[in-house]
C-alpha cells in the first residue's frame, strides 16, 4: 500500500477540507481525490463521505482513520532511527504546550539544542485537551501540560515543574503590600481564561473547594490578552508564578502572592506511551528528565 495515499487520507481527515488538506500535502486537489479514490479502491470500501466538498467520514473511514495514523508515524520512526544510527538524529520535534507553560518553553528548547543540534522545534500553543488529540493521532511528538489535574492517560511523562498561582494587576490599583486575600483579588474586575482552558478548571475547582466562585468581567484564551487588558486597566488577573518571572520589576505591574495560597500544579512533558517510542519522542522526554526548569 503507498504510504503517500495514507497521508492523504489523515490529512482530508484532519483537515475537513479537500483544498486544504492538499495544500498541507504540497499536491493538488485533484492528486489528492485521485489518491483518495485509488486508497478506497485498494480496501473496496468508501472512506469519506462527499459531495463535491468534505461532509465526514464513513464508519469504515473512522475505523480505518488510527491504523492509518499509527502507520504513517510507524514508518517515520523507522526513518528517524535509521537516519540516528548512522549521524545526529534531524528533523521536526512537533511540541503541543499549554499557554500556562509558554513561558519555559525557552528553557526546554534550549536544553533540547543543546542535546541535539540538527532538530528543528515547532511549538504549538494548544489546550490540554488538544495536547492529548494530538499525541493520540500522531500529529505531536511530546507535549507540555499539567499532569495531576484531569490526568492524560496512556502517556509517559517527565515532570517539570510545580506551577502557583499569583495576583497580578496594574500598580496603580493596589498599594505595595506581601500578600493578598481571596476575597479582595475576587473583588477586583478580573479577566482570566476561559472554562474551555485547564487552568481555569483548576482554579474554579480550588476556588469551589474554599466556597468561592469567580464571574470575570472579560475571558480570553492567551496570557498576552489577559496581560494587555490588565496593563491598559481597569482589569485584574490570576496568572501562573511562571509568568510574573518574565514581568520586568519596576513596570506597570504588582505582583503578590495570596495570604491563602493554592496547592502548586504539577507541570511535565508527556509523550504516548508505545513501543517503541520514536526518536523525536525519546529525544524530547529525554531532555526533560535532564532539565530541571524550575525549582
Amino acid at each position: 500500500m503507498n504510504l503517500r495515499l495514507l497521508e492523504y487520507f489523515v490529512a482530508v481527515a484532519r483537515e475537513r477540507h479537500f483544498a486544504r488538506a492538499a495544500a498541507a500535502c504540497n499536491v493538488s486537489q485533484p492528486t489528492l481525490s485521485a489518491g483518495i479514490a485509488a486508497l478506497e479502491e485498494q480496501l473496496g470500501r468508501r472512506l469519506i463521505q462527499r459531495d463535491r466538498r468534505f461532509t465526514g467520514l464513513t464508519d469504515e473511514g473512522r475505523a480505518a482513520l488510527p491504523w492509518a495514523q499509527q502507520a504513517i508515524a510507524m514508518i517515520e520512526g523507522l526513518e528517524h532511527a535509521a537516519e540516528l544510527a548512522h549521524g545526529p538524529l534531524t528533523g521536526t520535534l512537533r511540541l503541543g504546550v499549554i499557554p500556562a507553560a509558554m513561558p519555559v518553553v525557552g528553557q526546554f528548547a534550549r536544553a533540547l539544542a543543546e542535546d541535539h543540534a540538527g532538530l528543528v522545534l515547532s511549538v504549538r500553543s494548544l489546550t490540554s485537551r488538544e495536547i492529548e488529540r494530538g499525541l493520540a493521532a500522531f500529529e505531536l511528538d511530546a507535549g507540555i501540560t499539567y499532569l495531576d489535574h484531569e490526568p492524560p492517560t496512556s502517556v509517559l511523562a517527565a515532570p517539570l515543574y510545580a506551577e502557583r498561582a499569583m495576583f497580578l494587576c496594574h500598580r496603580d490599583r493596589l498599594d505595595d503590600c506581601a500578600g493578598i486575600g481571596w476575597g479582595t483579588a475576587l473583588s477586583f474586575p478580573l479577566c482570566l481564561l476561559h472554562e474551555g482552558m485547564q487552568n481555569r478548571r483548576i482554579l474554579d475547582d480550588h476556588l469551589s473547594r474554599k466556597g468561592l466562585a469567580v464571574r470575570p468581567s472579560a475571558t480570553a484564551d492567551s496570557y498576552v490578552a489577559l496581560l494587555a487588558m490588565v496593563e491598559a486597566g481597569p482589569f485584574a488577573t490570576i496568572v501562573p508564578d511562571t509568568y510574573a518571572d518574565i514581568i520586568p520589576g519596576g513596570g506597570w505591574a504588582r505582583i503578590v502572592p495570596f495570604d491563602d495560597p493554592l496547592p502548586p500544579s504539577r507541570i511535565g512533558l508527556i509523550v504516548l506511551d508505545r513501543a517503541p517510542i520514536g526518536p523525536l519522542a525519546s529525544a524530547a522526554l529525554a531532555t526533560a528528565r535532564s532539565l530541571t526548569v524550575l525549582p
